[in-house]
């Protein structure tokens, strides 16, 4: 029979806590998220602590052995969590010491809550990381079959939100094929930077017992372990690496979100939005809302709050822990449970939505587009200084203006009125297929480079396939 004392965590000298400090400092609630992680590197602990003769080869195997069935358990939703055992470690060592009992306290040798807790938390982390990493991956290939498939469509190129030059539909949708993978390379990049194992640092100062951390490091698929024990168990730079990648995914999905949502307005008419993804009005029997790219924008700022959160939390702790820590938490798994929907969200949107090619490419020839082209004419056939091609366009732009025209409902007769310089000029100068055709440079919008480059993004997203989960060892 296991006395009070000896069931609390503190029984050995404290008598209890008041019910609000139970209330406040109790994190089981949200940090059972960390259960199956808990029990992986509690395995690795203990069949470390076997193998060095810390604790017995038979304790070790009746130890490793419980764990397995806390964690089917778990597995099942057959695992009751007890509020008044504080947090997700004292549930599953409780557990285990009703299974196995005493030798369950052999469990803990050589460790504290402060190291077991970093190390559950990267392992949740790596597993997050590679859960986005492969949905990002899945949009990207999205993007760039959209892409391939409208090389060639015309629409506008804004600047300032207003019109600029013409661009191709494939071209536009390539830039967001850019930003996410560079989205995935961070990610990328902080997860390899969590690739240190904590367990071993212990509370703060290391262990007297003969461990070996390297062992537990290769058990549970870390690069290393960690160099300094106060780092290792003080630090939360690794969530925030997570974090902060994940507000710049956020911010690009969050500029898609308000591009769809633009774009399927009649006054654009660039889009439809699939059905099925879409919601109605209470009131008004006509409407189709653009609910999910809107929750694709404005979860952004749940995002970037959950960085701050944690930076705040962070910014002003004394070495070593502190239980400030705690509160990373629920910010943490907020902020990836919203990356994965915003991802999935994005996918959704990018594989339904219907492109209006007719309707981009009369958009297109809204707003003098051509402009820049009709100068580069100048430079090139007149030999005028682009400066001053700059200003004869500008002029010829004004003057149609005030005539009601813009440079698409001109003549070279006309124009030839203006400026003597303007006669001769081929009149496919000024449409947008001959604007978007001869933009050739590197990282153009021709449509045969649009084409190319989906190809190209696509084999790139390929190689930065998701990072392979280094599985833990038995």
């Amino acid at each position: 029979m296991i006395s009070e004392s000896e069931s609390s965590l503190w029984g050995g000298w404290l008598t209890g806590g008041d019910s609000l400090l139970e209330e406040v400092n109790a994190s089981v609630r949200f940090d059972q998220r960390l259960a199956l992680q808990d029990i992986d590197g509690s395995i690795a602990h203990a069949e470390m602590l076997g193998e060095t003769g810390v604790i017995s080869a038979d304790d070790a195997k009746i130890i490793v052995d419980g764990l397995e069935r806390v964690r089917a358990e778990i597995s099942a939703g057959a695992f009751v969590f007890d509020p008044a055992l504080e947090d997700v470690h004292m549930n599953i060592e409780s557990r285990l010491r009703d299974i196995v009992g005493p030798v369950a306290g052999h469990l803990h040798t050589g460790r504290s809550r402060n190291d077991q807790v970093a190390v559950d938390a990267k392992l949740w982390v790596r597993d997050a990381i590679d859960r986005l990493d492969a949905l990002l991956a899945g949009t990207v290939d999205i993007l760039a079959e959209r892409a391939e498939a409208h090389h060639a469509d015309v629409m506008p190129g804004f600047t300032h939100l207003q019109c600029a030059q013409p661009v191709t539909i494939g071209h536009h949708l390539l830039a967001y094929g850019e930003m996410f993978l560079r989205d995935r390379d961070r990610l990328r990049d902080a997860r390899r930077r969590l690739g240190e194992s904590p367990l071993g640092a212990a509370a703060l100062a290391g262990t007297g017992y003969p461990i070996d951390p390297a062992a537990t490091a290769r058990r549970l698929g870390f690069d290393s372990i960690t160099r300094n024990s106060l780092d290792a168990v003080s630090d939360r730079d690794f969530v925030l690496d997570f974090l902060a990648a994940g507000a710049t995914l956020a911010v690009h999905a969050s500029r898609l979100g308000e591009e769809l949502v633009l774009w399927s307005t009649p006054q654009f008419g660039f889009v439809v939005l699939p059905e099925d993804l879409c919601a109605g009005s209470s009131i008004m029997p006509q409407k189709r809302n653009p609910d999910l790219p809107e929750l694709m924008r404005a979860k952004s700022g749940r995002v970037f709050g959950n960085l701050m959160a944690v930076l705040t939390v962070m910014k002003g702790l004394p070495l070593a822990y502190s239980r400030d820590m705690q509160e990373d938490k629920e910010a943490l798994f907020d902020s990836a449970d919203q990356l994965e929907l915003i991802v999935r969200s994005s996918a959704a949107m990018l594989r339904g939505i219907t492109f209006v090619p007719e309707r981009t490419r009369a958009a297109a020839e809204l707003g003098n587009t051509v402009a820049t082209d009709l100068a580069d004419w100048l430079v090139t056939e007149q030999g005028l200084p682009f400066r001053e091609a700059h200003s004869v366009v500008g002029g010829l732009v004004k003057w149609l203006g005030v005539q009601g025209k813009e440079l698409r409902d001109a003549t070279v007769a006309e124009l030839a009125t203006f400026d003597v310089r303007l006669t001769g000029m081929p009149p496919e100068v000024l449409t947008v297929d001959h604007a978007v055709s001869r933009r050739r440079s590197p990282g153009g919008t021709a449509p045969e480079l649009v084409r190319a480059a989906a190809r190209e993004l696509r084999r790139r997203n390929a190689e930065s396939a998701p990072a392979a989960a280094r599985p833990v060892t038995r």
